[in-house]
């Protein structure tokens, strides 16, 4: 079934324990297209870039099965840019730079070709481009996630509210779902956070693995333990891509379908986080996937 996905396209500066890397590809929407095109294909991207973006980097998304039609490439102006460094614990950042550049005005253009999509992904932006998103399609998909984050919180919350109130499923963190509801009880911030428009909602706990939550039910994913995290950058987004890229493949979403989604999205987070940047879903392979969600099943089965 049909997928698009909105997100940024961007250049990332990366420093953690285990080295650097200057400027590799990054950004939202790279990451959720390359997790759900080991589900679905096509994935239609709606995204910009600048001019310095390589073309090589634009056919390496192709090649995965990625469709580049909605990908605006402004010439003479720089893609999205960020830096960050990380700590010893992996669980906490520091930004060193974000240049917004092409996205700072971005706005986004549904080629004809991608209307009519049954799954669509918001990737994290400014909630008012998520809005027009949906706006813009002429008929609403089967099924709409959003991804968002504390930064919209706190500079843009009335537009937040107002897409948050047009969706099926929202995914955030535990830090921004206690924000968002006020309520440090996670399960007191679902049912605050649901009764603002999404039937589902998914709080994502880093290396404590991930919570579905649908009206009265919870379903609890854990996080992989691995033996050596390399950069979770990106990590949010593969989850993502992954969770829509299967629900898509499957053309089913009842919640005991989302359970497996789920599951299949951390499997695609695991994945990501061993290597820099994109390197490991690049060269992730069929058979290494079917392996990795075999594991989850063993770690969760009693």
């Amino acid at each position: 079934m049909s997928l698009l996905v909105i997100g940024s396209v961007a250049f990332d500066a990366l420093e953690t324990p285990f080295g650097k890397r200057d400027k590799i590809i990054g950004g939202a929407g790279t990451f959720i297209s390359l997790s759900a095109a080991n589900f679905v294909k096509p994935v239609n991207l709606v995204s910009v870039v600048g001019g310095d973006f390589l073309k090589s980097d634009i056919a390496m998304m192709q090649g995965k099965g990625i469709n580049t039609d909605g990908l605006q490439v402004k010439e003479n102006e720089k893609s999205f840019f960020w830096s960050g460094r990380y700590f010893n614990d992996m669980n906490s950042r520091e930004t060193l730079a974000t240049e917004l550049n092409v996205l700072g005005d971005f706005d986004p253009i549904i080629p004809e070709s991608y209307q009519d999509c049954q799954y669509l992904m918001l990737g994290n932006l400014a909630p008012q481009v998520q809005r027009q998103v949906i706006e813009r399609l002429t008929n609403r998909p089967k099924l709409v996630v959003m991804d968002t984050m504390n930064f919209w919180m706190d500079i843009a919350y009335d537009d937040l509210i107002q897409t948050i109130g047009m969706v099926d499923v929202l995914s955030i963190n535990d830090e921004e779902a206690r924000q968002l509801s006020k309520e440090y009880s996670l399960v007191k911030a679902a049912k605050k956070i649901m009764a603002m428009g999404p039937k589902y909602l998914i709080i994502k706990k880093g290396e404590h693995g991930a919570l579905l939550f649908h009206q009265d039910e919870i379903f609890y994913a854990p996080a992989l333990p691995l033996e050596e995290v390399f950069d979770p950058t990106g990590a949010g987004d593969t989850f993502a891509g992954g969770f829509i890229g299967y629900l898509a493949s499957t053309d089913d979403i009842s919640f005991d379908n989302m359970k497996r989604a789920v599951i299949h999205g951390s499997a695609m987070a695991s994945f990501c986080v061993e290597q820099f940047g994109t390197e490991r879903l690049v060269d992730l392979k069929e058979e290494e996937l079917a392996e990795r969600v075999a594991q989850f099943a063993k770690l969760v089965n009693f």
